[in-house]
């Protein structure tokens, strides 16, 4: 294989500062602001750049659209402490909690939408 991990993605929002707040607010990521580079959110050791609609940095996907992201994040904390989190601010589960198969096998998954509309998913695999 010569794929060791995933470093970035990015993610193309309405606003990047809605979209920190939330993603600050409901799941406890952190934000990078650099000169010249895009804000980021840091999670893990990977981090979600964020570019704002009109105003994105080069190169970037063919066709950059808010809330086209559908992505899947591995809790640090059990599902069931996200869950409350997500109630507490709002949030609404769209699906879930239910099994799901990732990368390193069977998790336990619930489903919901950021500011633009990207499907979040967030995991805790089983042991």
């Amino acid at each position: 294989m010569m794929i060791a991990s995933i470093d970035h993605f990015v993610l193309t929002v309405r606003s990047v500062d809605d979209t920190c707040a939330f993603y600050q607010r409901v799941l406890g990521l952190r934000r990078l602001d650099e000169p010249n580079r895009p804000t980021a959110l840091l999670l893990g050791s990977q981090k979600i750049n964020l570019h704002q609609a009109g105003r994105t940095f080069e190169p970037k996907a063919r066709a950059p659209t808010a809330g086209a992201g559908d992505f899947c994040l591995v809790a640090a904390r059990p599902l069931a402490e996200v869950c409350a989190c997500l109630a507490a601010n709002g949030v609404a589960v769209e699906v879930g909690p239910v099994e799901r198969t990732g990368a390193r096998g069977p998790m336990m998954s619930v489903y919901f939408r950021d500011p633009d509309g990207n499907l979040v998913e967030v995991s805790e695999y089983l042991k």
